[in-house]
């Protein structure tokens, strides 16, 4: 799961005004499938997926990385943009979106402050609350690693249909924040669905983001292709570089002055 969710609706609540029209989600439209076939456990879908994506040596072996590409929101009439997104271990990141003659959002979180720059003021603040815990479980490097210690409570659901693929649909409820759905395709084993729900000044959104496109960089796969769904609005980023093991300065991810 890559960190561009909570900047993503963070850039996308300060244009919300060019938006035109809306968007009903889709949430909770993937069809449940009943099976008689016997569920594995909730460490074996995990392991599955840890496995998928180049298992834990491969993982380990990792401690930056620094990918750029683009997007597009399709709900505005197709704005496209650039997207940043530097992250190292063992829980830093940052992410930055930048709209041609509209803006540049940047968040991030440097191991004890989570912060936001909003693009129409210039403005950068401080999250506190259950902003501040999204953050911190987001800037997670090993994530995948440490899922059970992010989500202490993780539940086994069913099957559903995500798309065109079959998907085991765990429940996962994280130390701070309401549950999430992870979505992990019974055949690949890989992550391509997660249901959360964000609280911030704008109240409660509900957001579906899909993850497709994996492809091998230094031995571990990750999604190239991530698209967002929440409420009137359509996102989609597709990387188109990824750089891993690279120097990447401390100081990138500290709080900047406003603008």
């Amino acid at each position: 799961m890559r960190k561009l969710t909570i900047i993503a609706l963070g850039l996308l609540l300060s244009i919300n005004s060019m938006a035109q029209g809306t968007r009903r989600s889709t949430r909770g439209a993937a069809l449940r499938v009943r099976s008689s076939a016997a569920m594995p456990s909730v460490d074996a879908v995990l392991g599955k997926y840890v496995e998928a994506i180049g298992g834990k040596a491969a993982l380990w072996k990792i401690s930056s990385r620094v990918s750029k590409g683009t997007f597009v929101i399709s709900s505005l009439a197709g704005v496209i943009g650039t997207v940043e997104v530097y992250e190292k271990a063992p829980n830093l990141a940052v992410s930055v979106l930048t709209i041609p003659g509209v803006g540049t959002e940047a968040e991030g979180f440097n191991g004890t402050t989570a912060w936001v720059l909003e693009p129409d003021s210039g403005v950068v603040h401080d999250k506190s609350g259950l902003e501040l815990a999204t953050a911190k479980r987001e800037a997670e490097f090993y994530e995948e690693l440490k899922l059970k210690e992010l989500y202490p409570r993780m539940t086994l659901k069913g099957v559903e249909k995500v798309r065109a693929r079959m998907a085991y649909v765990i429940e996962a409820v994280p130390v701070a924040g309401s549950p999430e759905r992870l979505y992990f395709d019974t055949l690949t084993g890989l992550l391509i669905r997660k249901d959360s729900e964000e609280e911030g000044d704008e109240g409660k959104r509900s957001i579906e983001e899909y993850y497709s496109d994996y492809r091998a960089v230094d031995g571990i796969k990750l999604p190239f292709t991530i698209h967002q769904v929440s409420s009137g609005m359509d996102f989609t980023v597709k990387l188109t570089e990824v750089k891993q093991n690279v120097p990447v300065d401390d100081a990138k991810f500290n709080k900047p002055e406003d603008q």
